[in-house]
């Protein structure tokens, strides 16, 4: 939702008082009012992307099909109409993706003379302490004696049919070669869509199916609470982290499995952005692939995290974290110190 929508700040030593829009939502259409405000109050507003507006993702080749009909139809024919004048009359920009900025410098020859900034997602090691101190959920799995389970929360399914198809496939060569080790492994995919609980069909489980691998994997589709999921983190033997086809793609989940301290599996498109995001922070167990692709090395990479998990992941071989870099670039406290400069910078002499 929209936060500080037009609010006065405290009146300075001097007795002037600044007013200023900042919106950081994905209900794009909420962005108008930015827009009216400028133009009929006169106060500045910013603009956080955390997803573009205006996208021909679902035009590519090897998308899934648009969801929501004609629904889908309207919102692509009002952010067609309104991006350029909303994003015109923005004083400033804030995105987890420097893809998504160089878009809108190639869609509009204005965009370029917009103060921009690139600002990752973040996460606060104060979420994870009260996610620890929590008791346990109605969602937690009961783990069994010698069972590995692996965990993937947020949204999945139709946004990311490569990545699935990948895992799965992968774990399916593995069962062939190691069929009485495979039989200790567990998936778990919770909060796959964006729907309230009650609401949603599971979207996992019938890829899982195609590969018979119903009987190891279980899906909620309905959203979790944020605490609940962090809780669920911490209590997996591993976590899953799935690319999108969206090659800039940026997941926030991605913080805080970090934090968790747990094993990543990830299963990645070769060439995307979270690929080069991970090579940087260096945390997880990396499975590269291309689309409609299968290839020898990607089914090797699969066996070896799968022995590694069945042999309790030992330390010897998990990957050397970029904590450093992780601490000065992903932690909360830094970030919004960040964004604070980087607004009353633009707000002194507002575009």
């Amino acid at each position: 939702m929209p936060e500080c929508l037009g609010k006065a700040r405290p009146p300075a030593p001097g007795g002037e008082t600044f007013r200023s829009g900042f919106f950081s939502t994905t209900q794009f259409v909420t962005l108008c009012l930015g827009w009216w405000w400028r133009k009929n109050l006169g106060v500045p507003y910013l603009i956080d992307i955390q997803d573009p507006w205006r996208t021909d993702y679902y035009e590519r080749e090897d998308a899934p099909p648009p969801p929501g009909g004609w629904k889908y139809q309207f919102a692509r024919f009002l952010a067609w109409i309104l991006e350029a004048p909303v994003y015109q009359a923005c004083s400033g920009f804030l995105s987890v993706s420097s893809h998504y900025l160089e878009d809108l410098c190639n869609r509009y020859s204005w965009f370029e003379s917009k103060p921009c900034m690139v600002l990752h997602f973040g996460v606060s090691p104060l979420d994870i302490k009260t996610a620890l101190a929590r008791p346990s959920g109605p969602h937690h799995f009961l783990k069994k004696e010698d069972e590995i389970h692996l965990l993937y929360t947020g949204a999945a399914g139709p946004i990311m049919p490569h990545a699935l198809n990948a895992l799965f496939c992968g774990f399916q060569q593995y069962r062939a070669q190691e069929p009485r080790t495979a039989t200790r492994f567990r998936f778990h995919f919770y909060g796959t869509s964006y729907v309230a609980p009650g609401c949603g069909w599971p979207s996992v489980m019938p890829v899982a199916e195609s590969y018979g691998m119903a009987g190891v994997v279980d899906e909620i589709p309905h959203r979790l609470g944020h605490l609940e999921s962090l809780s669920l983190q911490l209590h997996t033997d591993a976590l899953i982290l799935l690319g999108s086809s969206d090659p800039a793609y940026s997941p926030s989940k991605l913080y805080p499995y970090y934090l968790s301290g747990k094993p990543i599996l990830a299963v990645v498109h070769t060439g995307s952005y979270l690929e080069s995001l991970l090579q940087e922070l260096n945390c997880a167990h990396t499975i590269p692939f291309a689309a409609e692709q299968e290839s020898e090395s990607v089914s090797q990479n699969f066996t070896r995290f799968f022995e590694w998990a069945a042999s309790g992941f030992p330390s010897t071989e998990s990957p050397k974290r970029n904590t450093e870099l992780f601490n000065r670039h992903y932690l909360a406290e830094h970030l919004t110190a960040e964004q604070c400069r980087f607004w009353d910078q633009i707000l002194k002499d507002p575009v």
